[in-house]
């Protein structure tokens, strides 16, 4: 396949979040970036990320499919890449028009963002998988937990097009998991889909891994695999507390590798970039969901640091001169980020202690959106978290980072959130 005309632009269907990160690296490759924002208003949470000065064009989807892949078509251009989870469906919709040379398979597309359909596409390619259902019918879910002999045991509840761990609720053993069934139902949630069915799920037990990739002509590579670290705050379960890089030769990789590509394979994936998340299990790897987009929160430049390369730069060197990519990844200094968790709601002072994060020896880029005053609640989710803030620790010396990982938990222990003032009952 003979490498695209310099001129051509390169397609960006919701250059959000790291999704922006395609701008200026297919700039700076000599190739024009064109923006498309799925929906005429850009969601909330990705605002900021939105830099539509980066962009030789923004055209926002309106509805109409023809228009805009007639509008696409007269800027011939090279690709068309989903930036953010809620461009994934229409990335395809315009790359199955404008290339379908570079399509992936348009029959698993609900699998390739309907966590639903992802499971069942996973469980036809014969791989082991956390077991679920997704219904809107909760005498349905009643039932399957009788037979699956999940009664009373310890649940996940999460719509199936959601993102960023919005709407994930742990449902301990005991409690009724149709209060979060029911109050997610019929919701539409914060990346504008309808929550029309929900996914009930066993809880996993293991440690969640991520695999990021970039895949070409059904060619999977890895840019580099990370560990999660999550905790359980309050009711909310999958708080992000770190995310860490971890060494290709580390033993977990190859297995948990294989099974990401296969997982990519059983959903159609064969173009453009994807991180799937696995939890590794006593039984072995499990899939915890797909997600066709770059990693998020700015991942592939920290990556660029730990390993010299990301998912995101592997796509733009191939769809700007089909360059060879490798196979695996090096890394070449520990990496972790640290995640700020408000362990309760209430106002924040006290965030002068927070100061000293910059002098760490091991600091490398931090973010701390929070200041005294501000009223917060309680870490839900992951766009809670990174309206907080993190910090990233990037050292040669592991026992360093861990060393300046202790002293960011005890500068954010204190931290003071006053709770707010219970308004008295009047009778």
């Amino acid at each position: 396949m003979a490498a695209p005309a310099p001129h051509r632009p390169a397609v960006i269907v919701d250059p959000f979040s790291s999704g922006g990160m395609y701008a200026p690296a297919f700039i700076a490759a000599g190739v024009p970036v064109v923006a498309v924002t799925s929906h005429p208003e850009v969601p909330a949470a990705y605002a900021d990320s939105f830099r539509p000065g980066d962009f030789a064009q923004v055209l926002a989807f309106d509805g109409d499919i023809e228009r805009l892949v007639t509008e696409l078509r007269t800027l011939a251009p090279r690709c068309v890449l989903p930036g953010a989870e809620s461009g994934v469906e229409l990335a395809d919709r315009l790359t199955e028009r404008l290339h379908p040379e570079t399509v992936n398979t348009p029959a698993l597309a609900a699998a390739r963002r309907d966590k639903g359909a992802m499971a069942l596409a996973v469980r036809a390619a014969g791989l082991p998988g956390i077991r679920q259902i997704c219904t809107d019918d909760p005498a349905e879910v009643e039932r399957w937990l009788a037979e699956e002999q999940l009664t009373g045991r310890d649940l996940v509840v999460k719509p199936p097009k959601s993102g960023s761990t919005d709407g994930v609720t742990r449902v301990p053993a005991g409690r009724d998991w149709r209060v979060p069934f029911d109050a997610q139902l019929g919701r539409t949630n914060q990346w504008r889909n309808l929550n029309d069915r929900m996914v009930v799920q066993e809880y996993a037990l293991g440690t969640e891994y991520v695999v990021d990739t970039f895949s070409h002509g059904g060619r999977h590579t890895v840019a580099d695999v990370c560990r999660y670290g999550k905790i359980d705050n309050g009711e909310q379960m999958a708080v992000y507390e770190s995310l860490s890089w971890v060494s290709p030769t580390d033993p977990v990789v190859p297995a948990l590798t294989e099974y990401a590509e296969a997982v990519l394979d059983a959903v159609g994936f064969r173009y453009g970039t994807a991180h799937i998340e696995v939890m590794l299990t006593p039984d072995g790897p499990r899939l915890v969901e797909v997600n066709s987009r770059p990693h998020g929160g700015g991942h592939p430049d920290f990556c660029l640091t730990a390993t010299g390369d990301s998912q995101l730069h592997r796509a733009v060197r191939w769809f700007t001169d089909r360059s060879t990519i490798p196979k695996s990844y090096r890394l070449h200094r520990q990496m972790s980020v640290l995640f700020l968790i408000a362990r309760s709601s209430g106002t924040v002072r006290n965030t002068a202690a927070l100061g000293g994060v910059e002098q760490l020896a091991s600091h490398h880029r931090s973010t701390i959106r929070l200041k005294d005053g501000d009223r917060v609640h309680a870490t839900r989710d992951l766009l809670d978290t990174l309206q907080l803030g993190f910090v990233v620790l990037t050292h040669e010396d592991e026992e360093q980072i861990r060393a300046d990982i202790a002293t960011v938990r005890r500068l954010e222990a204190e931290l003071v959130i006053e709770p707010e003032p219970v308004a008295p009952v009047r009778g």
